[in-house]
């Protein structure tokens, strides 16, 4: 059962899945673009909630 949900095990294995299946040379692009798209939805939450409030 989940006790503690994620473990630090939990994550090496997941990051080691993530490396093979995409290799080392694409890891960084795809962590790079994860943010970009991070700060625009947050850019894009934080104008909405503007235009809500007058």
């Amino acid at each position: 059962m989940l006790r503690n949900g994620l473990e630090p095990w939990h994550v090496i294995i997941v990051l080691a899945v993530a490396l093979l299946v995409f290799g080392s040379k694409r890891l960084p692009d795809m962590a790079r673009s994860l943010g970009k798209s991070a700060r625009i939805l947050k850019s894009e939450a934080r104008a909405m909630r503007a235009e809500d409030t007058p």
